[in-house]
């Protein structure tokens, strides 16, 4: 526990929602919500609008339009959330070398590490000054909580929403946490809660008024202790700047029951293929693979095979991933089916191509197609790539095809950017508008198939400055890149002269997300 309130814990509010709200400016002080659209969707974010009516994260999203009827809602849009979180995370890292994402919208830092503050004054005016910088770069508002530990940072940045800063003073721990709920406290989740409510615990204060022994007879040694010192305000966890994934998977809801069986072997080989190309982007190999079933009486089974050695070979992962289907019994349906990997590495061996069973070449040719393109061989991760197959052409895309996702964004030739309100019957409606824009923009209902509709990249949320020097002719337009540059430049600014850190150059929250929305 530190003497001074120097871990910052930094959270944006409703993120998703909000980076939608700030491109559409027909959409800003409106209710929003992101997430998946189909039948058994799950709300990701909620703008706060929204949450008025009641809609939440991780709530199915039938349920929520019936909650919030006249939302706009949307499809994520992962490219644009990661491109913010990285200009954040460079905001972070030029605070201190000691920056901990935990997802694409919150982190933690060690502003004594970074020698931006060591006293209650200059956390202060560092939190103070990292949101304006924010909304300066991103156009978006983060809401910051300082304490002498994370577990208390994370408590505050919660007090602080939305978009706002709370301190925590050290020595004022206990009487904060005391009449807060106990699910306030990290590994305290609803089966735990429930368990101490039945004990007769419901507060903070609760279980330090139980005590130790108590809580250890309740819910073991482990965490009986760990949730006790929780209680008492006590947390020496450092930050730390990496953490190691533990595993990569992805999975997928259906829409409607999965019943037939080559279906069902087709979607795992297709997470298979996925799940590998996650894989190959963190640097990790794996030995354990892992299948997830959901069947449909909701009940999940999960079966795993764990290899002689780390691979990140699609063959190898697609091929194990099936074996372990086959002792699955899905006669009565499917609603979800997840692959993953574990036991990640940060190597593969050569050997693993020989454990993927059935008939397959001693010297598979590298690089060969797939269904996921080009693959590489196997061999130490970091090493120069080998020379790779050439795909075959693909035939043109048929445009009477294209799925035209609700929010995201699309070129049109005649009226330039915008982004998609709906689509269906053939037809897609589109509104022409952009993030710099004064108001609501037009709306426009195409064909399907229209050849001047083509989809687009999502364009940057914050206006870029005018000119270098005034505007003077020849100067050259800051934009999103350098509105960071600025911030940087700003001596009076507590993140002018710190070195930089390896959040630079994509920064730590530029993966992807492993965790459910």
């Amino acid at each position: 526990m530190r003497a001074a309130p120097t871990i910052l814990h930094l959270d944006m509010d409703a993120f998703f929602a909000a980076a939608e709200q700030a491109s559409k400016p027909s959409l800003r002080g409106k209710p929003v919500v992101v997430g998946g659209l189909g039948p058994r969707g799950v709300v990701s974010t909620a703008s706060y609008e929204a949450r008025r009516f009641g809609v939440r994260s991780a709530m199915p999203m039938a349920q929520a339009r019936r909650l919030c009827p006249n939302a706009a809602y949307l499809v994520p849009r992962f490219q644009l959330y990661r491109t913010i979180s990285e200009q954040v995370m460079e905001l972070l890292g030029r605070l201190s070398p000691l920056v901990e994402p935990l997802s694409l919208d919150e982190a933690f830092v060690d502003l004594e590490a970074g020698g931006v503050a060591f006293d209650s004054a200059g956390a202060r005016a560092a939190g103070e000054r990292l949101r304006r910088d924010i909304r300066a770069v991103t156009g978006l508002s983060g809401s910051v909580g300082l304490a002498g530990s994370k577990m208390l940072a994370k408590i505050a940045s919660e007090e602080a929403k939305p978009d706002g800063l709370v301190l925590i003073e050290p020595g004022t721990e206990r009487g904060l946490l005391a009449p807060m709920s106990v699910r306030i406290l990290p590994g305290v989740g609803p089966a735990t809660g429930e368990h101490l409510r039945r004990a007769g615990m419901t507060t903070v204060a609760d279980l330090v008024e139980a005590g130790e022994d108590e809580l250890v007879r309740l819910l073991g040694k482990s965490h009986g202790a760990s949730l006790h010192r929780m209680a008492t305000g006590y947390d020496d966890r450092p930050v730390v700047a990496e953490r190691d994934a533990k595993s990569v998977s992805v999975e997928d809801t259906f829409d409607v029951d999965l019943h037939d069986r080559l279906r069902i072997t087709m979607e795992v080989g297709r997470l298979a293929d996925r799940c590998v190309q996650r894989l190959r982007a963190s640097g990790h190999s794996g030995r354990t693979i892992v299948l997830k079933v959901r069947r449909y009486d909701f009940s999940t089974l999960t079966r795993s095979e764990t290899l002689r050695g780390p691979t990140d070979d699609p063959g190898v992962v697609r091929e194990a991933a099936a074996r372990l289907l086959e002792a699955v019994d899905t006669t009565g349906g499917v609603r979800l089916l997840g692959v993953g990997v574990s036991g990640l590495a940060d190597f593969t061996q050569e050997d693993l191509f020989a454990q993927a069973a059935g008939e397959r070449p001693a010297e598979e040719p590298a690089g060969a197609v797939g269904p996921v393109g080009p693959t590489r061989p196997a061999g130490p991760v970091g090493d120069e790539a080998a020379p790779v197959a050439e795909a075959e052409p693909q035939p043109p895309e048929d445009p009477a095809q294209r799925r035209w996702l609700a929010g995201h964004d699309v070129r049109h030739a005649e009226y330039g950017p915008g982004w998609v309100q709906g689509s269906g019957v053939g037809r897609v409606t589109v509104r022409f508008e952009t993030p710099t824009a004064k108001g609501p923009g037009r709306v426009r209902t195409f064909r399907v198939d229209d050849p001047g509709l083509e989809p687009a990249e999502p364009l940057p949320l914050v206006e870029p400055a005018d000119t270098e020097g005034g505007g003077g002719a020849g100067a050259e337009p800051k934009g999103v890149a350098g509105a960071v540059a600025g911030v940087v430049e700003d001596q009076d600014s507590p993140l002018a002269s710190r070195p930089k850190s390896r959040s630079e150059g994509g920064g730590p929250g530029s993966g992807a997300a492993m965790s459910r929305p």
